[in-house]
């Protein structure tokens, strides 16, 4: 007897990277797992949405439909995320993967593999860059120190690995490849649009697990990363732009506020110092200062769209 259907709706945020998506559609495109169809959000105004649909196929080689949706006005991924989720309320799940990532043939097939065992609603896989090297199996958000820590990080894509180990240390599924049920949907809801950028994963897994939802790890659900190339957050420190350092760490303090807020007198003092460390024990000056700025708004308790964008 065949499996019931499960149909995966595959989220995708676009910004003016038209170029970027269609390179993932590719990958996506040789997937052994074939049900699914994929919804893209444009945040980035009109020219961009006309740019993405000259760009883009209809439908992939498989049949699978492309969809294209405009935003109104700039929703920031998670806002993003949302929209493109809220297009297919009648999947049976939601893959919401990064533009710069090339997913491997068997990866959707391998996370829709453990999520339908039952015990979990939430799943990702390996993230790797192109040399093999780990970006993460999965986050741990240490929450004293407001930290993300990408579990797996430098091991090679060959190496043994044991998922029950990474399951039991894993508190958040990292944003550039998770597949989340109707169940967790249901539970958790969606993404906090005010995030905006940056962290809203951390928010939305840590928000899951307190309500008892659990977490999984697919080992073979493999998925190379292109990190930071859409936000500029990948180059070296005294180059970095200044969006993705203030936002990020706006929302780490955020993160704290919204899960566990009697830590956020510890967590802002611990970012603090981390932040001065990290950018000004190596001269990175201007960088300091954006992060500074970031800390500040997160102190502040400000949310949604960033001063720079508005």
């Amino acid at each position: 007897m065949s499996a019931a259907p499960f149909p995966v709706s595959i989220c995708i945020v676009g910004f003016h990277n038209a170029e970027e998506i269609a390179g993932c559609l590719s990958a996506l495109a040789q997937s052994t797992y074939a049900d699914f169809d994929v919804v893209i959000c444009e945040n980035g105004g009109e020219h961009a949405f006309r740019k993405l649909k000259a760009a883009l196929p209809e439908s992939l080689p498989g049949g699978q439909k492309v969809e294209c949706l405009l935003a109104p006005g700039n929703l920031g991924y998670a806002g993003g995320v949302n929209l493109a989720m809220r297009a297919r309320p009648d999947a049976a799940a939601w893959w919401v993967v990064n533009p710069d990532t090339a997913p491997d043939a068997g990866a959707l097939a391998a996370l829709v593999e453990r999520l339908r065992r039952g015990d979990c609603h939430m799943v990702g896989g390996v993230l790797h860059d192109a040399s093999g090297r780990v970006q993460a199996y999965g986050g741990h958000w240490r929450y004293w120190l407001a930290r993300a820590v990408s579990i797996g990080m430098g091991a090679r894509v060959s190496d043994p690995v044991d998922p029950a180990a990474i399951e039991a240390q894993m508190n958040y599924v990292l944003g550039a490849s998770m597949l989340v049920d109707r169940y967790f949907v249901e539970r958790a809801g969606l993404m906090r649009d005010e995030y905006f950028l940056y962290c809203e994963e951390v928010e939305w897994g840590l928000r899951a697990r307190k309500m008892g939802v659990k977490l999984g790890f697919a080992p073979d659900a493999r998925v190379r990363h292109d990190q930071g190339s859409t936000t500029g957050s990948a180059g070296a420190i005294k180059a970095r732009n200044r969006l993705p350092i203030y936002m990020d760490e706006r929302n780490k303090l955020h993160v704290v506020r919204d899960i566990s807020a009697w830590r956020l007198p510890v967590a802002a003092v611990a970012t603090l110092a981390l932040l001065s460390l990290r950018y000004g024990a190596r001269g990175a000056w201007r960088q300091w200062g954006y992060a500074l700025s970031g800390w500040w708004a997160g102190i502040r308790g400000e949310r949604g769209v960033p001063p720079m964008l508005r």
